[in-house]
């Protein structure tokens, strides 16, 4: 092995420019938009956070017991092993987004 790629890439340092003052979504040269430090956003626990609380106590302590008490010889059985597992699971993932993002 040579240290000498002739045939491939070979990165040089000197000729990247990163700051070449232009923005690389948009192109149209940077508008000094600075992302907010999480520490500096308003991060109470609020409501928001209250309804999360409310569909974690359903997803596991009120969805299991319901699936628990359901009888195998019962009307609702089916139900029981189908549905009630995959509501909790869906409303969690939803609720979940939906609390921690801000507008």
């Amino acid at each position: 092995m040579s240290s000498n790629d002739d045939g491939g890439y070979v990165h040089d340092p000197a000729a990247f420019d990163a700051d070449d003052g232009e923005d690389a979504e948009s192109g149209d040269g940077g508008d000094d938009w600075e992302p907010t430090h999480p520490e500096a956003a308003d991060r109470e626990f609020d409501w928001r956070g209250w309804v999360l609380v409310g569909v974690l106590v359903f997803a596991f302590l009120i969805a299991p017991t319901a699936i628990y008490l359901f009888p195998p010889g019962a009307e609702g059985y089916r139900f029981a092993l189908l549905i009630l597992p995959l509501a909790p699971a869906i409303l969690l993932a939803v609720t979940a987004v939906w609390a921690t993002t801000r507008p």
